[in-house]
């Protein structure tokens, strides 16, 4: 709605922190802009940005105004998509705040087949370091978390949640392939490829060594999943992946994976939600339900 439209400005200016990019994005002119902003300081009767060589930032009064603004933004959201939802459209646009191990393989299937289904529905997804999903919530910019793991349950109004079996990867070659299960000190002669710190899967992992008095020592680390899992083809090397980010067909990367005992101790959650209090618009709320629906499905 037209109204919204200087709400959206100065929230795009705010995401970019330049009066240039903001305008580009935003398909006006940068004086125009520029006319738009000054305007609005000049009815509130002060300033909202604080004017730097390297852009804009908000100041105390912006922010305050920022959070009035992405709710109400949000707000427009949930009543488009409600009235979408009355109108039979099934439209709304869906924004994911997930993490490594959820956005390999589990999260692009439920997207594709709820794009089918709704194919007037749009999405967003957000690769978060561990922390930032459920952060994130707080100002509207990510309707949906889906993480492993998550550091801030208290901003989180959790929809699902499910234990995760971690798994050993390693060379279909490898001298502990055979194995049916891996306790943590069968792994501990072999050179290991991890996660870096604080990824969930390195939490986990760390906590079974410390089980048993085992300090893990890797000769890889990697914020990345993908080439944590190619350096251990053809090698002695292992890796270690969580049930939701095993690669399908893994055979094909001449791969294997074994389930690693967790040492009694209880398995990593992986979970999805919202932010606590807030009303998802129709089609966030679908999207959620049907999420929750999968994992309860899959890994129960």
């Amino acid at each position: 709605m037209r109204h919204l439209l200087v709400l959206k400005y100065i929230e795009k200016i705010a995401r970019t922190g330049s009066l240039r990019s903001a305008a580009e994005e935003l398909g006006i002119t940068a004086s125009a802009l520029n006319r738009r902003i000054l305007s609005i300081e000049e009815e509130l009767g002060v300033e909202i940005f604080e004017r730097h060589p390297a852009g804009l930032r908000p100041n105390i009064a912006g922010e305050i105004l920022l959070k009035h603004i992405r709710d109400q933004l949000a707000d427009m959201d949930r009543v488009k998509s409600r009235i979408a939802d009355l109108s039979g459209m099934r439209a709304g646009h869906i924004n994911i705040a997930t993490t490594r191990e959820v956005v390999q393989f589990f999260l692009p299937a439920l997207i594709k087949q709820h794009m089918a289904e709704f194919p007037a529905v749009t999405f967003g997804v957000n690769l978060c370091e561990r922390g930032e999903a459920e952060a994130s919530l707080l100002d509207n910019s990510n309707d949906i978390a889906i993480v492993f793991d998550p550091l801030r349950q208290k901003e989180l109004q959790t929809v699902a949640s499910v234990a995760q079996q971690m798994y050993c990867i390693m060379s279909t070659e490898h001298p502990l392939a055979g194995k049916e299960w891996l306790k943590i000190y069968d792994c501990a002669d072999y050179p290991m490829y991890l996660p870096k710190r604080p990824e969930g899967i390195r939490q986990v992992l760390d906590s079974i060594a410390a089980k048993v008095g085992i300090t893990l020592a890797p000769a890889l680390e990697s914020n990345s999943l993908d080439l944590l899992r190619l350096m251990a083809q053809d090698s002695q090397a292992l890796t270690f992946a969580l049930e939701v980010n095993l690669r399908p067909e893994l055979a094909k990367d001449r791969l294997v994976a074994v389930p690693l005992d967790s040492q009694g101790l209880a398995k990593g959650l992986l979970v999805a939600g919202h932010l606590r209090g807030r009303t998802l618009p129709v089609a966030a709320a679908r999207f959620l339900e049907n999420v929750s629906k999968i994992l309860a499905l899959k890994y129960s």
